[in-house]
């Protein structure tokens, strides 16, 4: 049977993908010297695009928590593994490749080894092997791993059923920490971005079960939270892009990301909710993986020869187009084959595992 599904998530992921698009090609990239293209028509508006990701981190608590609740830790697992890693090792690849012969700064094979395991970027890992991300959008990618991690903490201890309980805690332990002003734990609490995935999972109980005082008080939490940790986001922001951005209208559309979401959870989109946007939503992914570091190897090699607004344009088509041919052509192909194996693996080191605990236990 076919598991309910809220299609307006799908629009929503791709025009948060296509924000970060706009704010790498119309700004951010040469504010930061990647690239060698202004683009100051747009440039003004496409610094908030990097607010994207905050909509992304929304959506994913919503989504994770749909796909945990069935209580499967092998079913998460598995299905985390073959949505994350395929697409991210053509992107990966690709990116390398072009990097390679192409861009400014070539990419050594350790840093590509590296980079494709998708866990260089956490403490443990730059402390063994510090590499950088080949394509800086990567970073997102470890924030997102953190949070899968603490869901399938949960799903070990057989403790999904508490969700709500847990995601209560854990914003109560993010305000402490805050108030305290604590150091430690602060990439085990995602610190930073963790009221985003608190109120999308809680959006997602809305949705499934309705709404309630507590689900209400922890999304409202939520929000409060997220208006804060943008507040005191914003100097770094301005120091890392020599730009100047305004504090209202930062509050302004994380508070509208919330309302979107909060529309979804309580399912009053109307049409948007009815229409299937599965095709959009599927390009989502490798969009936001291919389209940085390549995009400026673009604009280098190209601009001013061409004409910036073509460039720009064509450049974005160019990356949706190389998305549409990852989906089709890699992930799409690979899931059912990919799936099958790493059951088969998940169900073999099991075997194994309880074939050797078990004399010990006898």
């Amino acid at each position: 049977m076919n598991k309910p599904r809220a299609n307006e998530i799908d629009l929503l992921r791709f025009l948060a993908a296509l924000a970060v698009v706009i704010f790498h090609y119309a700004f951010r990239g040469y504010a930061a010297h990647s690239s060698s293209m202004p683009y100051p028509l747009l440039a003004p508006v496409a610094k908030y695009g990097c607010y994207g990701v905050e909509l992304f981190f929304l959506i994913s608590g919503f989504v994770i928590l749909m796909s945990a609740s069935s209580g499967s830790l092998k079913h998460f697992v598995i299905s985390r593994i073959v949505r994350l890693y395929p697409a991210f090792w053509v992107c990966c690849t690709l990116t390398f490749l072009i990097l390679l012969f192409f861009g400014r700064n070539a990419p050594t094979l350790v840093q590509y080894a590296s980079n494709m395991t998708m866990l260089s970027g956490f403490g443990v890992m730059q402390k063994i092997a510090p590499v950088t991300p080949i394509d800086g959008s990567y970073w997102s990618l470890v924030v997102e791993m953190r949070f899968y991690a603490l869901v399938a903490v949960l799903l070990l201890l057989r403790q999904i059923h508490r969700a709500e309980l847990f995601l209560t805690g854990w914003l109560v332990a993010v305000v402490l920490f805050e108030l305290t002003g604590m150091d430690h734990l602060r990439d085990i609490l995602i610190v930073d971005y963790a009221a985003y995935f608190i109120a999308g999972a809680m959006m997602y109980q809305v949705w499934s079960h309705g709404m309630s005082w507590l689900r209400l008080g922890v999304i409202l939490g939520s929000w409060a939270l997220a208006l804060y940790e943008s507040w005191i986001g914003v100097p770094k922001i301005e120091a890392g892009s020599h730009t100047t951005i305004d504090r209202g209208l930062v509050l302004l559309l994380i508070t509208l990301f919330f309302v979107l979401m909060l529309v979804v959870a309580l399912k009053k989109s109307g049409w948007f909710g009815r229409r299937n946007w599965m095709v959009v939503g599927a390009l989502t992914y490798p969009l936001y993986l291919v389209h940085q570091a390549i995009g400026y190897v673009v604009f280098n090699h190209f601009y001013p020869g061409l004409n910036p607004h073509g460039l720009l344009w064509g450049t974005v088509a160019l990356m949706i187009a190389v998305a549409y041919v990852i989906n089709v052509h890699v992930e799409q192909p690979v899931a059912g084959a990919f799936k099958w194996r790493l059951n088969r693996w998940w169900d073999a080191s099991r075997a194994l595992f309880v074939s050797v605990a078990r004399p010990s236990l006898d």
